[in-house]
């Protein structure tokens, strides 16, 4: 982990319709965000809020029961511009990377602005989907999930699945455990002939 640079783990939370038909018009809005800033191996600020809806204000049976989330709770949230406003400020402080788990919530984010006619908040730094970081890493064929990666770790998520600020640091947590797997392997010299077999051994056996 850069020392200079701020890593923002970011979740969002959105919307989403009541069957597989998508009403018209409809795409998923924010209606939570967990962050956390960290520099220098350090947690600066932790974040967490729900958001107002835009396009669709009422949150559907199935939304609130999967998020296990009132409606009530999203309406007194923060606006939208008020969302975009805090990134904008936490992307303007330090040089920034933002991390995720999957590549839906910088998209959802990106499409959110759109639709409201905002600066994406996020233009000073790099992105990193760790989901695919993770992928690449051991090899899988699959994309996993959040709370199953951090399992196979020997660990458990923190808090609650699908609340934003438990999965953002969830996600920071697997991203210190896969940084640590990475400099391990970067600095590990690989094994000899030598290191496996007692060559003396060898040696003494032949001279017989």
């Amino acid at each position: 982990m850069d020392e200079q640079q701020q890593y923002v783990f970011i979740d969002f939370e959105f919307t989403m319709p009541e069957g597989k038909a998508n009403p018209v018009g409809f795409y998923p809005e924010i209606i939570e965000v967990g962050l956390v800033s960290v520099m220098n191996e350090t947690i600066q600020e932790q974040f967490s809020s729900f958001v107002n809806p835009l396009t669709f204000p009422a949150l559907t049976g199935r939304c609130k029961k999967f998020l296990n989330i009132t409606q009530d709770q999203v309406d007194r949230g923060i606006s939208f511009e008020e969302l975009v406003s805090l990134l904008r400020k936490i992307d303007e402080q330090h040089p920034t990377t933002i991390v995720t788990w999957g590549n839906m919530d910088m998209k959802v984010l990106r499409q959110n602005c759109q639709k409201s006619g905002l600066k994406f908040p996020f233009f000073s730094g790099k992105q990193t989907d760790l989901c695919l970081e993770y992928k690449r890493f051991f090899g899988d064929q699959n994309q996993t999930g959040l709370w199953k990666a951090v399992q196979a770790y020997g660990k458990e998520g923190t808090g609650k699945h699908h609340r934003a600020l438990d999965d953002a640091i969830t996600t920071y947590n697997i991203f210190k455990l896969v940084e640590k797997d990475k400099s391990y392997m970067q600095n590990h010299e690989p094994t000899t002939i030598g290191d496996r077999i007692d060559l003396s051994k060898v040696l003494n056996h032949l001279a017989l």
